[in-house]
């Protein structure tokens, strides 16, 4: 694992590379369910809103990956948390992945979360998937056609969780 790469709470500074990391996802169109790009407005606003959003940070001060950690749901299901992960494309297959899912684990205690959970895995995300399992998440099923693809196509998603 890469032990040079830090994790910590995002700061105003890394929006910038904050918001292309995300929209390269968001374009890529075969993880994230959203199909819109952030701008500067939207991107301070959406990670403002999560109850803690972490960024990776390489020896030489570069953003590197992010995730994004907020409730799955409300009330008596408000213990359950929902976590998204991007890692810059130049950066894939460094373990970024693996610090940021275990990071925000962590965060999720911190904010009393019980239960993380993952609603729309995309059943050819591989290395996420691998990861997930390897790291003790169950997977719950799988929903056809769940994930409809940038070419209109559909693609099977698998939800997942863990007992934190």
């Amino acid at each position: 694992m890469n032990e040079a790469l830090t994790i910590r709470e995002y700061t105003e500074a890394d929006l910038p590379s904050m918001i292309r990391i995300w929209n390269e996802v968001v374009e890529e169109g075969n993880a994230f369910p959203q199909e819109e790009c952030l701008n500067e407005e939207t991107g301070k606003d959406f990670f403002a809103s999560q109850s803690c959003t972490g960024v990776a940070v390489d020896k030489n001060g570069v953003i590197t990956g992010l995730y994004i950690l907020h409730p799955n749901n409300i009330g008596r299901c408000g213990h359950i948390c929902n976590a998204s992960y991007a890692v810059d494309s130049r950066f894939r297959g460094l373990h970024t992945g693996e610090k940021l899912v275990r990071d925000s684990m962590e965060a999720a205690l911190k904010y009393g979360f019980r239960i993380l959970q993952f609603n729309a895995v995309v059943s050819t995300n591989m290395h996420a998937r691998h990861l997930y399992e390897r790291l003790g998440f169950i997977q719950l099923g799988t929903i056809k056609n769940g994930f409809r693809k940038k070419d209109g196509s559909y693609e099977d998603i698998c939800p997942y969780y863990i007992t934190l």
